[in-house]
Order: C-alpha cells, then sequence, then structure tokens
C-alpha cells in the first residue's frame, strides 16, 4: 500500500536533488541532453545566488515573503482551530456538512479563476466596488496602481481560500477526542466554553505545535498565484506584491537564467530546512512531547 507513495517521493522529491547542482553552474543546453548539459556546464560557485543578494529588492521581496507567510500562519492557525471548533459544534449535522462544503469549495479554485472574479469586484471602469463607491458619491479607488490596500487583499483572499481546507485536520482530531473527557466535564458542571478550554484546545495543541513547525519550514517559500496572478503583474504593486518567487520567475523569463532561478530554489529550501530543525529544538526545550522529531 505503500509503494505508490514512495515511489512518488522518489521520482518527484529525492530524484531531483541531483538537479541542486545547477545552482552552482553556469547552466549551458549543449544539445545532448539534460544530463551532459550539466556536466559540461561551467562551475561558477556561489554567482549565481549574487542575483538575489546583492539586487537592490532584495530586502523587499524577502520581507515580504517572511512577513506575509508570519500572518498567513499565525491567522491561519488561529482561524482554522477556531472553524473547526464551530463545525464541531454545530447540533444539526447536515447543516455542518453544508457549512464544511462551502468553506471548502473555495480551496479547489484556481488563483487565475479567483483573479477574474477579483477584478470584476476591483475593476476601475466596471468594477463592482467602484460602482458602489461612486453611487454613494466617493471617488473610485485605482486598485490596481495604489499599493496600500493589497496587503489586506492579499491577507483576506489566502483566508478565503485556504481556511476551510486547513480546518479539516483539526476537525478531524478534534473527531477523535474521547468523548468520555467531555462527559467527564459536563459532569463537573463545565460549560461549552470550559469544555473547549480544557478538553479541545489542550488535545489539539500537539497537532498545533506540529503543523506551525511545518509552515515555517516553508517560511521563504510563497504561494506563486496568490502573489502574481491577484495583483496581475502590476509594476505599481510589487513593493507590496513582490516576493522571492515572483521576483525570480520574471527574472527566469527576461534573463532565461536557469541557474539563478535553482539557486534561488535551492537556498528557499535550505533555510526552511534550518528553520524546521530550529523551531523543532526549540519545542523540544520546552516540552518534548510536542516536538516533531
Amino acid at each position: 500500500m505503500a509503494l505508490p507513495g514512495v515511489i512518488w517521493f522518489l521520482l518527484f522529491s529525492y530524484l531531483p536533488m541531483f538537479g541542486m547542482v545547477i545552482a552552482f553552474k553556469d547552466y549551458r543546453i549543449d544539445g545532448n541532453g539534460f544530463f551532459s548539459s550539466i556536466m559540461n556546464s561551467e562551475w561558477v560557485g556561489l554567482e549565481n545566488f549574487k542575483f538575489l543578494f546583492q539586487t537592490d529588492d532584495a530586502f523587499i521581496i524577502t520581507r515580504n515573503t517572511v512577513l506575509y507567510n508570519l500572518v498567513f500562519i499565525i491567522v491561519g492557525l488561529l482561524l482554522g482551530v477556531a472553524l473547526a471548533i464551530v463545525f464541531n459544534n454545530i447540533l444539526n449535522k447536515k447543516m455542518a456538512k453544508f457549512y464544511q462544503t462551502g468553506m471548502l469549495f473555495p480551496y479547489f479554485l484556481s488563483w487565475v479563476v479567483v483573479s477574474y472574479f477579483l477584478y470584476s469586484f476591483l475593476s476601475e471602469d466596471h468594477g463592482l466596488v467602484n460602482n458602489l463607491l461612486v453611487s454613494f458619491g466617493h471617488d473610485p479607488i485605482s486598485w490596481y496602481t495604489d499599493p496600500q490596500y493589497w496587503p489586506y487583499i492579499l491577507i483576506g483572499m489566502n483566508i478565503w481560500k485556504g481556511l476551510g481546507y486547513g480546518s479539516i485536520v483539526y476537525l478531524a482530531a478534534i473527531a477523535g477526542i474521547d468523548r468520555t473527557y467531555y462527559e467527564a466535564a459536563m459532569i463537573d458542571g463545565a460549560s461549552k466554553w470550559q469544555q473547549i478550554r480544557h478538553v479541545t484546545i489542550p488535545a489539539l495543541t500537539p497537532l498545533m505545535v506540529i503543523l506551525t513547525i511545518l509552515n515555517i519550514g516553508k517560511i521563504f517559500n510563497s504561494d506563486f498565484g496568490l502573489f502574481y496572478q491577484l495583483p496581475r503583474n502590476s509594476g505599481p504593486l510589487y513593493p507590496v506584491t513582490d516576493v522571492i518567487d515572483t521576483y525570480v520567475y520574471r527574472g527566469l523569463t527576461s534573463l532565461g537564467d536557469i541557474s539563478m532561478s535553482a539557486a534561488a530554489g535551492f537556498y528557499q529550501s535550505l533555510v526552511g530546512f534550518i528553520l524546521v530543525l530550529l523551531t523543532n529544538y526549540i519545542v523540544k526545550k520546552i516540552d518534548p512531547e510536542y516536538a516533531l522529531f
């Protein structure tokens, strides 16, 4: 039963590690195949990493990547747990399933589709939001050239799209809690809030810590569709929407430098790996039972 999963990881997670050497080479296609091109490309050491660290935008893209992901982790954790608890306490189970389906549906929409829906709301000429503003006597807003609104838009859209899916794991964990704990709490006179505080949340804490550790490992990786498709690659919005992934993508499409793109991916993976080890070490020092390993 495990064989399909093992094969998948070997093909898509372990075998591609050989390609990390591209990050340290000036990759050039020699016409004799991929592996031949790698072997015959010139070794340049850390030269490819200078694209990220010596550019004037290095601080901006790193700041945006880290801060957005920190907000996503914290808000996603709090709202995901809260939503799972709410679903679990809905007495009408048919309605609970209906609400879960409604919350889960946005997760399966492509960011490309979502970007067109968002554009229909924020378009300067025919957008629904601007039409409402004009009808109330306000001036229309040029949403795709004014960066001040986009941190809130990106955070809101990320929550809207991923919250339902993120709550599933916590809802499954709540379903696995022994009901005798709740019965004992009710016998002792505990209110619904006290049951959540003293039974549900402590039971979810190990899972919350583990998922947070794993998410911290991806703090230097961004959802490309969220930051590229929603702002529609608008230049005036780069100060608040540009992250490492979108910056590298534009560099790759304009320069065609595969080595630079590989260097960025290697950098993100290495930093994520270090952060997972560091976070797990700190958690292990505080409470070994909550550590990932």
